[in-house]
C-alpha cells in the first residue's frame, strides 16, 4: 500500500473527463434528476475547472433564453392608452 486512495474503476471506455461530460453533469443538475450511481460515477470522471465553466455558461444562456422569450411576449402585446 503506498497510502494513496484509489480512484473507483468505471465501465465507461472513456474515463478521462470531458467538457461534453461536464455539460451533461451540468444540464442534468439544472433539471434537478440524477441517479444516485451516476452521480457517483459522474464525480469520478468529471473535471471540477470544466464543470464551473459549463455552470457558468449553462446559467448565462438560461437568462438569455428568458430574457429572449419575455421579449417576444411582450412584443405582441399593444401599448395601453
Amino acid at each position: 500500500m503506498t497510502g494513496q486512495p484509489t480512484r473507483p474503476t468505471s465501465s465507461a471506455p472513456n474515463a478521462r473527463p470531458s467538457f461534453w461530460r461536464s455539460l451533461r453533469v451540468v444540464g442534468w443538475g439544472f433539471l434537478g434528476v440524477r441517479k444516485s450511481s451516476e452521480y457517483q460515477r459522474d464525480l469520478a470522471q468529471v473535471n471540477p475547472f470544466h464543470v464551473v465553466v459549463a455552470g457558468i455558461l449553462g446559467a448565462v444562456l438560461l437568462v438569455l433564453l428568458l430574457l429572449g422569450i419575455v421579449h417576444w411576449v411582450l412584443s405582441g402585446t399593444a401599448p395601453a392608452g
